[in-house]
């Protein structure tokens, strides 16, 4: 009976412990690989990163649309950009005029055409 009060002991003994390690065990992986944890705060800066990436691209693209716009108000009407444009709508070519043909522009996902 007396190795049975001392084993009761040392269980009390050691289930605190046991007890203590398997919360901070707990509350450590969560840190890590919780909805709020490490990993989602680096995926989360990544995806910002991406995001403004991809938001300087187009506010460039917008303004340079914004200023071939500008040139064709009647305001201020560039006669250049008024021929270009006119020419492109209509298929006009003036016999002077030299064309060089360029490479069709593939979009990343699009496969090379043959």
């Amino acid at each position: 009976m007396a190795w049975s009060k001392d084993i009761s002991r040392k269980a009390h003994q050691v289930i605190g412990p046991l007890m203590g390690a398997a919360l901070m065990s707990y509350f450590a992986y969560h840190a890590v690989q919780g909805d709020r944890g490490l990993i989602a705060w680096w995926n989360l800066r990544y995806e910002i990163e991406k995001t403004n990436f991809e938001m300087a691209e187009v506010t460039a693209e917008k303004q340079a649309l914004e200023h071939r716009v500008s040139l064709l108000r009647p305001g201020s009407l560039d006669r250049d950009m008024l021929e270009e444009r006119a020419r492109l709508m209509l298929g006009a070519v003036h016999p002077d005029d030299l064309i060089i043909p360029l490479a069709p522009v593939q979009k990343p996902h699009e496969p090379a055409a043959e």
